[in-house]
Order: C-alpha cells, then structure tokens, then sequence
C-alpha cells in the first residue's frame, strides 16, 4: 500500500458516522492519509472526525458535494499525493473495499477506478426516479465510453495524479460531478475501471432527493455534450 495515498470524505452534518467510518479507515489502510472536508455542517462532524485521527479541512458554509471534493483534491495535491481514495461519509460506501479499487490503480491498470454496486448483482434499494437516470446515463457512458460502465454516478472511486489534476481544473462540475466527469477524463484519455464493491443504503440525504433527479437530468444533457465539444484543458 501506497504512504502517498489520500482518503478523502466529504461530510456533512455526520456526526453520527463519521468517527466510525474514520477508524474503520485507519484499521484497513493505515498508512494512508484520511481528510474529512468539512462542507459546513451545523453538528459537531469535524469533532468527531478529528477524535477520530483525521485531517479536516472546514469549509465556511454549506457550498456542496463537489466543492467538498474539489477542497480534498486540491488539498491531495498541495500536500504531495499521488493516489486518493474517495468515498461518502454516511456510511453508504463499505471502508473494507478500499484496498481492492485502490490497488487497481497502483497496479498502473487504468487512472480511475469505480466502485459499482451491480457488478456482483447486489440488492442496493434505490428510489424510482434515480433508479431511472442511472439507467439512462449508464447507457450514455457506456456508449461514449466504448465500454461497459454499470455505475457511472458512483462516488466510491480511487485515482491516480492525473486524475487529480483534471479533477482540479476549472472545468469540474462542481454542482453535479457525475457522468459528466467520466465522459472529461475519457475526453483526455484517462483509462477507466470498474470493480465490484459493497454498498449499504445511506443515512444521510442523498444529492439526488426530492426532485433533484429532474435537475440532474437535465443538467446532464447539457454538460455531457459540452464536455464532448469543449477543446483545452
């Protein structure tokens, strides 16, 4: 295992998981950095993580989930990492398969590696209207990827440097960095994986509740083409 690898949680008012799932991390991948960012929870979550044995970087207020992660890459990449480990603070995402998408990556296989949930046939109960996007944007990023992704809105994902580079351009998404990510990186030639995980229903509030689903859709329609045409970096 790799001494110059990040595991990053973004957080949000997990005051009741976080301490758990920061412990679990250190028994599994002990030589591993773990960095909670703080997304400006209102409950004592930066607390309980640094009684846990993290790093917490504490933003101002509530900007986001993809304000949290772009804080942790940044971060990942100031400090001298080369490889980072991402994965929900609400207990969603199972520490226990860190090693395994991690490992991938430091094997030099592909850049990025995605935890899927229906690799394996797992039984992840999931809400209609989500269930219904993540069956059209898998198709999507599968046929724009020229290959089989099952769970393109996954945020259990281990990286290497180059991955944390693009992730740390101007152009991430930082309302909704789903399919629209996968599509950039495949856009600059980034090898992508995809490896069985364990997952478990959240506790927390997803960034798909509600209505946002129909938000979600449309703002994929619109950023994933945009991501195919735009030139640069």
């Amino acid at each position: 295992m790799s001494t110059d690898t990040m595991i990053l949680l973004p957080a949000f008012n997990e005051e009741n998981n976080i301490g758990r799932i920061v412990r679990r991390i250190h028994e599994i991948v002990p030589d591993a950095s773990v960095v909670v960012v703080d997304d400006g929870s209102h409950d004592a979550t930066a607390e309980r993580a640094v009684e846990a044995g993290a790093t917490v970087l504490s933003l101002p207020y509530n900007l986001g989930y993809g304000v949290a992660l772009q804080t942790g890459y940044k971060y990942a990449l100031r400090t001298g990492h080369s490889y980072l480990v991402q994965l929900d603070a609400d207990g969603q995402h199972d520490p226990q398969c860190i090693p395994r998408l991690l490992d991938y990556v430091l094997s030099g296989k592909s850049s990025l590696c995605i935890g899927s949930r229906f690799l394996e046939g797992g039984t992840y109960s999931i809400p209609f209207a989500r269930r219904a996007g993540m069956y059209v944007f898998r198709r999507v990023a599968s046929l724009l990827l020229r290959q089989t992704i099952t769970d393109p809105t996954s945020g259990f994902q281990a990286m290497d440097r180059k991955v944390l580079d693009l992730y740390c351009h101007d152009s991430y998404p930082v309302d909704y960095p789903d399919v629209d990510v996968i599509v950039m990186l495949h856009r600059h030639g980034i090898r992508i994986a995809e490896l069985p995980v364990t997952m478990f229903a959240g506790e927390g509030k997803s960034m798909h509740a509600g209505l946002k689903p129909v938000y979600y859709l449309f703002r994929m329609g619109l950023d994933i083409p945009l991501n195919l045409i735009r030139r640069g970096d």
